[in-house]
């Protein structure tokens, strides 16, 4: 049985079959295509709040003949101390595969093996591989093979985003630089189990030099935002700008996985220059995880 839990634990040739598979996916999006989750109910549990996940993933479901069934983590048994591995054992009985967005990366693990039916992380504040793979396709899709390529994150770079962008790099064998503030930086421990091509530094200018993407999110992540006076104060400088982009490779994406708040993370007018990037990026999440799914059940 297949899960999604991280792109640690994916192969490369897992990896590459998602995405050789998703440009298919998106030719065919409105035609009588195939419907491999026909007569199938997933459950979706969301502790976190979401509108790109929890759109694309839903109608990726209805479109491949599923039915989505919504559960809050806060309106089920979850919410009031329920065991994972309880809940799972339940809904492993009734449903035929789940898309958990919440905290712990543990909770997805433990419901992938107490439930027994395919589970996928739809973000975890250690990884979130759905996105990493839609961001990997929409670069091949606009620039080619990813392979050689120079990635560059701009902001808090131990956060699950980037952190799951450390895992893709060694996989598919691109360069992936990293500027962030010292204590914004990711662990070494993790950086030396994941191997490949990754430079870590506060140098945002020499990150940005020749690079063929710019990547950026949120300096406040969901559960930091106790911390968000500080986090504005500290990362202030590792913002994404016109200035910045003319030090990339001519023609270089802009990026941002969404939501986007203007003039921290990213300057407004840059924001909008590259827009077209940044929403086809948004709209092949839908085209990722529908490649995803069917992976999952082939």
């Amino acid at each position: 049985m297949r899960h999604l839990l991280s792109i640690e634990g994916m192969s490369a040739g897992d990896m590459r079959e998602i995405l050789d598979a998703t440009p298919a996916v998106k030719r065919g999006r409105g035609t009588a295509g195939p419907r491999p989750l026909e007569g199938q109910t997933w459950a979706m549990i969301f502790a976190k709040a979401s509108t790109r996940t929890r759109v694309s993933f839903e109608v990726g479901l209805h479109e491949l003949g599923g039915r989505p069934l919504f559960l809050n983590a806060g309106d089920i048994q979850l919410g009031r101390g329920e065991p994972v591995k309880d809940t799972a054992r339940v809904l492993g009985r009734m449903v035929h595969g789940t898309i958990i967005r919440t905290y712990g990366q543990q909770e997805v693990e433990e419901f992938a093996e107490y439930s027994r039916i395919p589970t996928i992380n739809a973000l975890t504040d250690a990884e979130h591989p759905c996105q990493i793979l839609t961001d990997i396709f929409t670069i091949e899709e606009r620039a080619g093979a990813i392979a050689g390529k120079v990635v560059t994150f701009v902001g808090d770079g131990a956060c699950n985003v980037p952190i799951s962008w450390i895992f893709a790099a060694a996989k598919l064998d691109f360069e992936l630089r990293i500027a962030a503030p010292a204590a914004y930086q990711p662990d070494r421990e993790l950086l030396q189990r994941a191997g490949g091509r990754v430079l870590v530094t506060d140098d945002i200018n020499a990150a940005a030099d020749g690079a063929d993407v710019l990547y950026t999110d949120v300096w406040v992540s969901m559960g930091r935002e106790a911390e968000a006076a500080h986090r504005l104060q500290e990362l202030t400088g590792y913002q994404i700008n016109n200035a910045l982009v003319k030090r990339a490779k001519p023609g270089a994406l802009v990026m941002h996985c969404l939501p986007a708040y203007r003039g921290k993370e990213i300057a407004e007018d840059t924001f909008e220059a590259h827009a077209k990037t940044i929403f086809d990026q948004a709209e092949n999440r839908l085209h990722t995880q529908k490649a995803i799914l069917n992976w999952l059940v082939s």
